[in-house]
């Protein structure tokens, strides 16, 4: 490449998670400019693509977390101006922002995930709440997760023990989504394994353990001191090895480009589960795809170009 690429860094946006964009955003823009990167941050608004129109950069990084940001429709808009960008595809980014549709995938491809079952909030109506939830616990047992099928951060997500519990997690899940995803809650060690694609082709950076003093909720995610990380994790040279193969393994099947973090929890008998998996990572200072990136020896400045570098050359959705 004869010049410095020209980089425009989209956060913000309007999904329950602005706020962690627009941080991840700025972070991700200072250390571009560290790396001679030529860098412009832009919100998601009526300006976007007469800037974009106007400009042509040569990359644009979509750090935008929630909907809009993580379920292709952003990346839609990106193809149809042919521009190149950072990170998944439209149509893989809609498969992975589907959490039932992602487990589903990864399970066909040989992956462990916890039992779990997809409820619309009208079906409660319908069949009638008490009904459906001791159908649920019949069948899955507790304890459980209760999330939104779609959507980041842990927002809307409960850790239910007993069944008076799951009433309210039921109401806090449906504030951020008309469909919930109640899961079998595993145990363990649970750890985050990023996964990389530069010129030396896909690898995963060392995973980071995830210790909180409670649920690892929004709260605990983006405020320091109510979680712990250990990055890398305290695990073994193999565990490392198999969480790292596993990542990758949910990184391909599910058509993953670029850039992804994969959600895992490492039980005590050696198996791995596989709970989700985020297109757009959280760039913040508590977050923990640079943590994984620091752990490794990568200096932030230098990985964000080389990503930046790899999605130039364009390639197919």
């Amino acid at each position: 490449m004869t010049h410095s690429p020209r980089v425009v860094v989209l956060s913000g946006g309007l999904s329950h998670e602005r706020d962690v964009s627009l941080r991840s955003g700025r972070r991700v823009a200072e250390a571009l400019r560290l790396a001679q990167v030529e860098v412009t941050v832009h919100d998601v608004d009526a300006d976007l693509i007469p800037m974009l129109s106007d400009i042509r950069p040569d990359v644009v990084w979509p750090i935008l977390h929630g909907a809009s940001g993580e379920d292709g429709s952003i990346r839609d808009v990106l193809e149809l101006l042919d521009l190149a960008y950072v990170g998944t595809g439209p149509r893989s980014s809609r498969i992975a922002w589907s959490k039932p549709v992602a487990k589903s995938v990864v399970a066909r491809a040989g992956i462990s995930t916890p039992d779990y079952v997809t409820l619309p909030q009208s079906l409660f109506r319908e069949l009638g709440a008490q009904a459906v939830m001791n159908a649920v616990v019949a069948k899955i047992g507790l304890p459980l997760v209760v999330k939104p099928s779609r959507g980041g951060s842990a927002l809307g997500v409960t850790l239910v023990r007993s069944i008076a519990e799951l009433p309210r997690a039921m109401v806090t899940c449906f504030a951020y989504g008309d469909v919930a995803l109640l899961e079998r809650a595993v145990t363990g060690t649970e750890v985050a394994v990023s996964v990389i694609e530069t010129a030396d082709g896909c690898q995963a950076l060392p995973p980071v353990e995830i210790v909180t003093d409670g649920p690892y909720d929004y709260d605990a995610r983006y405020n320091p001191g109510r979680t712990e990380y250990f990055a890398p994790a305290r695990v073994t040279a193999e565990q490392a090895e198999t969480v790292a193969r596993t990542a990758i393994e949910a990184h391909k099947a599910l058509g993953l480009r670029h850039i992804s973090r994969t959600d895992l929890i490492l039980e005590a008998d050696g198996s791995i589960q596989f709970l989700e998996v985020n297109v757009a990572p959280g760039m913040t200072e508590t977050s923990l795809f640079p943590q994984a990136a620091l752990a490794g020896g990568r200096e932030l400045p230098e990985l964000y170009r080389s990503i930046v570098e790899t999605a130039r050359v364009r390639q197919d959705s």
